[in-house]
């Protein structure tokens, strides 16, 4: 390529757009043979990575702090003047790629991806993608700055989070309706943000000649391999098979607590009324834990890790003004993940850092891939990357393998989180079913207090159990898809969730054979990137690509039994 591009992203982040467009006109001009094909892919890849990490980079900058100003005048600006730019010039070096007729070596899935990104593609879409970004900035100003004044401080409300482990019931009550009561202060605000990226999507879906904002997103996410009926079926499923289990579980919580009935403060403290666990005092020795139980899964993952910490590509610590949740991201021309969360010393964290390393990892054994359309991985398996890495360092987390708890605490936090794996697919279904109703019914949806009541009716369809009593908090239950990140940032983006545990269940399940055997087939499809097709990667991982009553069953008689065992 005669125009030599920089080694190093932060040279680019100053760039505008004209400093951009030599590179992609140079590879818009070149003639297609089969000689030099691959050089050109090269070359076009090697644009993508540089832009796609100045983008994480300012992306990156506004979630570290909420309340930097220029990092989100930054951000606003790369999006209307290089994504949206650099967007329209890579559909047309696309539509070259298809035209020319040549097929890149080992390139076929890429290429059935790029075929649907041509046809979806559509100009006018580019500023209302970019305002739809920008609104879900908004939404994390608002939930980044959620306080509450606890034990006389200011408290976020992901640091309140802990005080719903403790055993003094009193506490956790006040700690729940302070949380509950602060976060309706901003329904108003919210419900605008909603209303706005509604609008906003619906007339995507329209520009691009869809029925609705589904069937575009639909194909925007690429979901070759299964149907949004399939989703509803899982949906139906996950009624019939899981939510018998999880009646049961919390009819052995309501009786291990003694109580008469459970309040919503009563779900998440230890059932025997054990202080919570208390694995880490601060980001250091959470980062230290973690690498060691990397390392007992696997040396080379160890290592990755290693590389990660040394090259200060963590952000883990709760504080103010922090955007909310917890992301693995990468920076694409370096091939280097990136993680950020908001830890505050529970084992939830600990969960948290192994599930995002599950993400970082795949990064790591993708790397050799030559294309960086090759390494986009589908989130159905990108998710069993990350949820499968949990279950299979739960063996070693354990302090004689330099892990954070001794033998009985550890059985203790591998119960509570098989059990919160199976309770997940409930609740993972309200949020996928939400937005199934939302984006076929948007003219109702445009109204919030239809979503409240849709949020409500799902939330009693798969969420109401006997011997739980929240019927004083309706105005709670009705918001609580304002709590859901995933539905601004990311529409249609959870139901991947539940497809992936039972993927990584299935891991895990062959992990419980053979751990060796089980870790290396893992890491062999992590290897593959996004460079096979769903069914293939899961395959390769030692698993099926189903969701269905027949997989829920497997699963949910899995965790059963090793609970047993846990427990005894």
């Amino acid at each position: 390529m005669p125009l030599k591009l920089p080694d190093d992203s932060k040279k680019m982040q100053e760039w505008e757009w004209k400093d951009y467009k030599p590179y992609f006109d140079y590879l818009l001009t070149q003639e297609l043979n089969e000689l030099n094909i691959k050089e050109w892919m090269k070359s076009w890849s090697d644009l993508s990575e540089l832009i796609g990490e100045v983008g994480t980079r300012v992306y990156v900058a506004t979630t570290v702090d909420t309340t930097d100003k220029d990092a989100k005048k930054r951000f606003h600006s790369f999006l209307e003047n290089i994504s949206e730019n650099a967007s329209s010039k890579n559909q047309t070096l696309k539509k070259k790629l298809l035209e020319s007729g040549i097929v890149p070596e080992n390139f076929d899935v890429p290429l059935r991806a790029i075929k649907s990104e041509v046809e979806l593609f559509c100009e006018e879409n580019l500023p209302l993608l970019t305002k739809d970004s920008k609104l879900s900035k908004e939404y994390d100003a608002i939930i980044g700055a959620q306080t509450v004044k606890w034990d006389g401080e200011e408290t976020t409300i992901t640091q309140l989070g802990p005080v719903l482990l403790e055993t003094d019931r009193k506490r956790r009550e006040k700690a729940w309706r302070l949380a509950a009561e602060r976060k309706l202060e901003d329904r108003e605000g919210i419900n605008k943000i909603w209303k706005q990226l509604l609008k906003l999507r619906i007339e995507i879906a329209e520009n691009a000649g869809c029925d609705n904002y589904r069937s575009w997103i639909w194909e925007s996410l690429k979901r070759f391999d299964y149907t949004p009926e399939d989703c509803l079926n899982f949906h139906k499923a996950i009624e019939k098979v899981v939510m018998p289990f999880v009646n049961k579980l919390i009819r052995e919580r309501k009786k291990q607590l003694g109580l008469d009935v459970l309040k919503p403060w009563d779900l998440n403290v230890d059932p025997f009324n054990r202080e919570p666990l208390t694995p880490f005092k601060n980001a250091n020795e959470l980062e230290s834990g973690c690498h060691n139980i990397f390392e007992a899964v696997d040396p080379d993952l160890g290592e990755h890790f290693n590389i990660m910490r040394e090259q200060k590509l963590l952000d883990l610590a709760n504080r103010k003004g922090k955007a909310p949740g917890g992301y693995c991201t990468e920076y694409h021309h370096r091939r280097l993940p990136f993680i950020f969360m908001n830890a505050v010393g529970t084992h939830s964290d600990v969960q948290t850092m192994l599930h995002e390393g599950g993400h970082a990892f795949h990064v790591f054994e993708s790397n050799q891939l030559p294309y960086s359309s090759q390494r986009e991985v589908g989130m159905e398996f990108a998710e069993v990357a990350s949820m499968a890495m949990e279950l299979l360092a739960s063996p070693y987390i354990t302090k004689n393998f330099g892990g954070f708890y001794n033998v009985e605490d550890a059985n203790r936090a591998r119960i509570e989180h098989l059990e919160r794996s199976v309770m997940f697919w409930p609740y993972m279904a309200v949020v996928d079913a939400f937005q199934h109703w939302a984006y076929t019914n948007p003219e109702k949806a445009m109204e919030p207090s239809n979503c409240d009541r849709e949020w409500t009716s799902l939330w009693k369809r798969f969420q109401t159990f006997e011997d739980v009593d929240s019927s004083e908090f309706e105005d709670v239950i009705a918001t609580g898809w304002h709590n859901k990140l995933h539905i601004y940032h990311v529409p249609f983006y959870y139901v991947e969730y539940g497809m992936a545990q039972l993927g990584a269940m299935q891991v895990w399940g062959n992990a419980l054979k053979d751990q060796e055997n089980a870790v290396k087939q893992y890491r062999h499809a992590l290897s593959m990137g996004g460079n096979a097709t769903l069914p293939e990667l899961f395959k390769v991982a030692g698993a099926k690509f189903e969701f269905d009553e027949s997989m829920l069953t497997y699963a949910v008689k899995l965790v059963d039994e090793e609970i047993k065992k846990l427990e005894t």
